[in-house]
């Protein structure tokens, strides 16, 4: 718990100014409702909010710069601009992303051979320098529970790591952790070869959702989430369990078709991103996962007060 340095709330899951270092609670986080010292730096005393997403707030010689190409193609990134759509819902536009991703594998198996649909969508331990596949693989799924079990972890603790990160890291960490992921799952399969036309390639956001899990692992270890949403257990747990799993079918070579090694991958990108997080911007995490209203706070995943998580 902690006071809101504005009205003396308290919280028990505060906000943590990035600009002026406050305390705040959900009605004093914006920077225009506690008189933020960042508003001045920004010039901007009538008030504008960074998600995180939006650069434009920013000072500083790169700014100008981006500003500058942005300009030039005719794109606002100011609050009111395009992008302000996406501010705060990263997460749920890759969740579609991955949906219509799914829905074009379909469309695009009817029409082209499978090598084709493989070379678009799949990354491979024989054509790594296909670039385009480190994130077309993220959003491309091997089949309907394989994407149903992806969407519920992000669906459910994406927004939470957005929260606190912002949606433009947000959005860093989840590609460049899928990417990574499947990147060290093929290099894993070439280094343990050999590499035939037959082995197979890696594709999924499972790499993305364990690096969301890992985040919120070292931010707060005892989150408490409901397991088949029946069984409470703190998220280390689960997350300790996937690198136990994983660690033991590496090494006995066996795991079937599921990316072990790409799990790994993205657990420890979140829990080292997680861990920077942690010590730069002392983020507080919530003590249990929110579903739906409950005292203390409003609604929505992630939310203060009690109530069950996706596991």
């Amino acid at each position: 718990m902690a006071k809101c340095d504005v009205c003396g709330k308290e919280e028990s899951m505060p906000y943590k100014c990035r600009h002026c270092g406050g305390t705040y609670c959900a009605e004093h986080r914006l920077p225009e409702n506690h008189d933020c010292s960042g508003l001045r730096d920004w010039n901007d005393p009538g008030g504008v909010f960074d998600s995180g997403f939006d650069d434009s707030v920013n000072t500083g010689e790169s700014t100008s710069k981006t500003s500058s190409i942005t300009s030039k193609l005719g794109i606002n990134t100011g609050p009111g601009g395009m992008l302000a759509y996406f501010r705060g819902n990263v997460t749920y536009l890759f969740l579609t992303l991955m949906w219509v991703t799914f829905a074009l594998q379909f469309v695009t198996g009817l029409v082209l051979a499978q090598a084709a649909l493989t070379s678009i969508f799949v990354l491979t331990p024989q054509h790594p320098e296909y670039i385009w596949t480190w994130f077309t693989s993220i959003f491309a799924h091997g089949g309907f529970y394989h994407i149903v079990g992806n969407s519920i972890v992000i669906f459910f603790f994406g927004p939470l790591v957005e929260r606190y990160v912002g949606s433009r890291n947000f959005a860093i960490l989840f590609l460049a952790s899928g990417a990574l992921a499947g990147l060290g799952q093929i290099f894993v399969q070439i280094a343990t070869g050999p590499v035939t036309p037959m082995t197979a390639g890696v594709l999924g956001a499972s790499g993305a959702a364990l690096a969301i899990m890992g985040v919120l692992t070292v931010l707060n270890p005892g989150l408490k989430v409901y397991l088949y949403f029946i069984l409470p257990i703190p998220i280390w747990v689960l997350t300790g369990g996937y690198a136990v799993v994983s660690v033991f079918f590496i090494s006995t070579g066996g795991g079937g078709p599921i990316a072990h090694a790409a799990h790994l991958v993205g657990l420890a990108i979140g829990l080292g991103y997680g861990e920077y997080v942690k010590r730069t911007q002392n983020v507080h995490a919530p003590s249990q996962f929110q579903l739906g209203g409950g005292p203390g706070g409003p609604g929505g995943p992630g939310g203060p007060g009690r109530g069950r998580g996706p596991f």
